[in-house]
């Protein structure tokens, strides 16, 4: 395969603290800083979340706005995407981001269960926040924690509730909701295909340890990957993940291993249909 792969780093997420591992990036600068360096690394997605002093996520548009500005400067042409998950806030504050006009935002179009809790996405929050993209020209990335998710995002896509074809993300190995299964994950690529036909771009993220066998599933079958401190904090069982570049370098490595060159931010930004870089 010569397609180029995407490698999306989810820089910090909602749950990881620097107990979990210090090179967590909270603050803004500490965010900035790990993209940069993951950036250089190859990623050209930042999957951000933003945090409080505290390290307690927050959907605050004022720090999105901030850690944006950052990116923009720092990692200039890199795909900002901003998420809407519902660990950092309720209702319609989980899309007060969405008029920054990041390239991108993710948008969960189903319930599940989570570890601990029940991640609700209901159909009129859904339906708004998927508005609230087509009205600020925001791509969305499918977060598909279940198959019915991506029967969703195709009912929605049908009408034009998604513009362009959806690009679904197979989230895999989260507690209580899909496990990390082959059959399962060959099965939603199977669907995929079937519904937004064999050149529709997708990717797929692993949980802990997980992310390293879904960045291989993913990247050997032509899709592409997220990989990040968000996801998992370590490198393996007994070595803490020093930084989101060197989770990064792990997934290129995987590239080079199945003769996929990564991708550069110009060819990922043409493989997802995104707008010039600001």
């Amino acid at each position: 395969m010569t397609k180029p792969c995407i490698i999306c780093v989810a820089i910090t997420g909602s749950v990881p603290t620097k107990a979990d591992n210090p090179a967590v990036p909270v603050t803004i600068s500490e965010q900035v800083e790990s993209t940069q360096a993951a950036f250089e690394a190859g990623a050209t997605i930042a999957h951000c979340h933003v945090r409080n002093d505290d390290e307690t996520p927050t959907s605050d548009p004022d720090k999105f706005a901030a850690l944006k500005e950052g990116l923009e400067k720092h990692c200039p042409g890199m795909i900002v995407q901003l998420s809407t998950g519902g660990r950092s806030g309720a209702g319609q504050a989980r899309g007060g981001m969405l008029p920054l006009r990041p390239d991108m935002a993710s948008l969960s179009v189903g319930s599940n269960n989570f570890p601990s809790r029940v991640y609700e996405n209901p159909p009129d929050l859904v339906d708004w926040l998927a508005a609230e993209m087509i009205t600020h020209e925001v791509k969305p990335e499918i977060e598909a924690f279940d198959l019915s998710h991506i029967l969703k995002a195709a009912e929605m896509h049908k009408k034009g509730q998604i513009k362009d074809t959806p690009y679904i993300q197979f989230v895999m190995g989260v507690k209580n909701a899909m496990p990390a299964d082959r059959e399962v994950f060959d099965f939603y690529l199977k669907t995929v295909k079937r519904l937004f036909g064999e050149d529709a771009a997708w990717c797929a993220a692993g949980i802990g340890a997980n992310q390293s066998v879904l960045n291989d599933w993913a990247i050997s079958n032509g899709g592409h990957a997220r990989t990040g401190l968000e996801d998992n904090v370590r490198l393996d069982r007994n070595t803490l993940a020093p930084s989101n570049a060197a989770l990064v370098k792990r997934t290129a490595e995987i590239c080079e291993k199945y003769g996929r060159p990564v991708a550069t931010w110009q060819e990922a930004r043409k493989l997802l249909g995104l707008r010039a870089a600001a």
